[in-house]
Formats: structure tokens, sequence, C-alpha cells
């Protein structure tokens, strides 16, 4: 009904939706129904969804790229390789003062800190290190992440209802280089992702590729 009414120019460009409360009750359905219905038109490029600002039709619509939280073992065995998973720290710490400003948590507020690495056929593929909000996924505390990496487990365990995500070039550091067996300085693809469940921060990662590691985009 939604997107029918956008191609119908009965919502035209810019407008901004009723909220999800009002199109549920509406539509006669459940909340989650359209949560979800609004999710696959922003995916299609029909509307445009921001935290705090709702959900407004796509002033000039195009074409999206969709990224997927696909699993670190998956990418790796699509290139015909073998997967390896070491996990190397993980801790339970207040949360520093940048992830507070990042993600608006509290000052008292505790969080998962994890540092693991997955290789290819035994060279180093990506090094993680991520921070989980404990209020959200208190679980996670007593999980076994010995065997599995935190982004397989979340992804079984807590549905997420946006994403961002931002890629960049860095230099590696020090640390950085050790882990992924190349040069200080080596230009590395480091992708940071910040996930939320109905507005409260889940989890932020960020994720450093092996030298010459590519991300594809599907339109």
């Amino acid at each position: 009904m939604v997107q029918s009414r956008i191609e119908k120019g009965i919502w035209p460009q810019g407008t901004l939706l009723p909220t999800e409360s009002e199109l549920a009750e509406e539509f006669g359905c459940a909340r989650a129904t359209v949560n979800r219905a609004l999710r696959e038109l922003a995916d299609g490029g029909f509307v445009e969804r921001r935290r705090k600002s709702g959900t407004r039709v796509t002033t000039a619509p195009v074409k999206l790229a969709k990224f997927e939280i696909a699993l670190v073992r998956k990418m790796v065995e699509e290139q015909n390789a073998a997967y390896r998973y070491a996990l190397v720290n993980r801790s339970i710490d207040p949360a520093p003062a940048w992830l507070r400003s990042r993600l608006g948590l509290l000052p008292d507020r505790r969080v998962l800190h994890v540092l693991c690495m997955h290789y290819a056929n035994n060279r180093p593929f990506q090094f993680e290190e991520r921070w989980v909000n404990l209020d959200v996924v208190p679980g996670i505390e007593q999980a076994d992440l010995s065997q599995a990496g935190p982004n397989e487990w979340l992804l079984a365990n807590v549905p997420f209802t946006d994403a961002e995500m931002i890629l960049s070039s860095v230099p590696a550091d020090a640390r950085i280089a050790e882990f992924l067996a190349t040069s200080a300085g080596t230009s590395v693809m480091q992708i940071e992702r910040t996930t939320w469940k109905q507005g409260v921060p889940v989890t932020f990662v960020r994720m450093t590729h092996h030298p010459g590691f590519q991300v594809r985009a599907r339109y």
C-alpha cells in the first residue's frame, strides 16, 4: 500500500510518511510488519529513513547498492579458501569516552570489547575489533566466542533494525600491521559499522582487511 501510494503520487517526492505506529494502525498490522516493509522500500530506493527524522519519499529515486552483513567465514569460503578464526582477547570494560560520544551511551555503561582474527588459508584476512552494548545484548557476556566470532553470534541472536557503514583507506599502524603481517604505513581497507535495534546502539565494529581487499556492491 505504501509503495502504491508513492507510485500513484498520493505521497509525492519529499513527503514525510506517517509514523510506523500510525501506519500499523491504518493498515491493521503489527508495527514490526510496517518496519520490515519500510526497510524493503528503503532498499529499493523509494524512501529514505533517518533516525529521529522519520521516513520520507525519496526526492530523486535512485537504484541503491546493497550491502549485506555477511559472515567472514562465508566470504573466505566463497574464495575457495580454508577459513580459520582466532580469538585474541575479550574483556568487559567501561565504555570509553569516544565510544560513548559516538553511540550516545551513558557514562556508566559497560561494553564487551573483543579482538579477533580471521584467516584465509592461514593468511591474515581480517582483524576485527568490536564493542558490544551489554545493556542491549546481555547474553553475549556469557557466550563462548572461542570457536566462532562475535559477528556470527550477533547475527544469530540479535536482530537489528538500522545500520551505518563507513569505508576508508587507512595506513596500517604498528599493531594492525603486526596482525595483518604487513608493514606499518601500508594502505589497508578499514570498515566501521554500527548497528541499532529500535534506535538503541547494539554494536560498533572496526574491521581492517589485508592489503588488496576489495568491496563489491550489487545494483
